[in-house]
């Protein structure tokens, strides 16, 4: 298989060392349950720690350790809104006490850890054993309780009509069958029970820049869009969605759909990093805001399953 280096990750969540992770990425020959074997080995290999710039110097799995991942991860979104944390009022974690959630892609616990803290019953999975080994650990050293299991969202072993909310952040696109979880997520929600996900937007200025600088080189070479941006975004393979695309398929399920786009500082200041603290003084924070909802890279989305 094909080997392209992953800009995205480093391999010191496993104590591999501080070299980039050679990650091997999809290629279009490979049938779907191929690529989800290809997603596991991906997403076990190179655990979201978000640490691909400096690394945590602090000891793995302490309270310290996830509450500096989570810092950094809180600053990625900080023009979500002009809140601190801008996924309690995504989450709308003040109507969740006693509901039965189910989270699809625990990676660090992050979204887990304010799920249960809202009052959820709190059911988690995630494809990659080394999330749910993260999860867990942090659930143990702050003293919080939920069900964290290893597990395809493909195919939930859970009965139907289960889950008052289905969360999902960043995940779902990755499969290798992408409506398949969302058939999954309608079958083990209750009548009436929500689903809030977020996948990457076709229309965001990451995806505009990929097709931009990689696609317009590789097109007489035979490549496809859809290559050229799994290629340059994290993970063994992942979609994109334009904001109709992804209604299009939530219709097909649920009702009540709505779609927002977020971004975060690359969307709205398209410059090298070393250059954006630069046009930082030039440019306000709700500037920035407006112009990473006008053309950030992620699409939310929030349906109703129907009564």
């Amino acid at each position: 298989m094909e080997k392209l280096e992953c800009s995205f990750r480093e391999r010191r969540f496993l104590g591999l060392g501080d070299s980039m992770v050679y990650a091997e990425k999809r290629i279009d020959a490979l049938a779907a349950p191929d690529v989800q074997q290809g997603n596991k080995k991906w997403w076990t290999s190179n655990t979201m720690s978000y640490d691909w710039k400096d690394q945590v110097r602090l000891e793995k799995f302490s309270r310290q350790w996830f509450d500096e991942i989570d810092r950094r991860f809180l600053a990625g979104a900080r023009l979500f809104s002009a809140q601190e944390n801008p996924f309690y009022e995504l989450m709308e974690t003040s109507s969740l006490e006693g509901k039965r959630v189910l989270e699809i892609g625990c990676g660090m616990g992050f979204h887990a850890e304010l799920l249960s803290r809202a009052g959820a019953v709190l059911t988690t999975v995630d494809i990659s054993p080394t999330s749910v080994e993260a999860t867990r650990a942090r659930f143990a050293v702050k003293g919080l309780d939920a069900d964290i299991f290893e597990m395809d969202a493909e195919a939930l072993a859970f009965p139907d009509d289960s889950f008052d909310l289905v969360w999902s952040w960043g995940v779902i696109h990755h499969s290798s069958r992408t409506g398949r979880i969302v058939r999954e997520i309608e079958r083990v929600l209750k009548p009436g029970g929500s689903v809030k996900l977020m996948v990457y937007n076709l229309g965001g200025m990451s995806a505009y820049l990929t097709m931009m600088m990689r696609y317009s080189l590789k097109f007489w070479s035979g490549s496809s869009v859809d290559e050229e941006l799994w290629r340059s975004s994290d993970g063994f393979t992942a979609r994109f969605y334009s904001k109709d695309l992804l209604a299009d398929l939530l219709y097909t399920f649920f009702e009540h759909v709505d779609i927002e786009t977020f971004g975060q500082e690359a969307d709205a200041i398209p410059l090298p990093r070393q250059l954006r603290p630069i046009a930082r003084l030039f440019i306000s924070n709700a500037k920035q805001r407006e112009l990473a909802r006008q053309r950030g890279a992620l699409l939310f989305a929030a349906a109703r399953k129907r009564s």
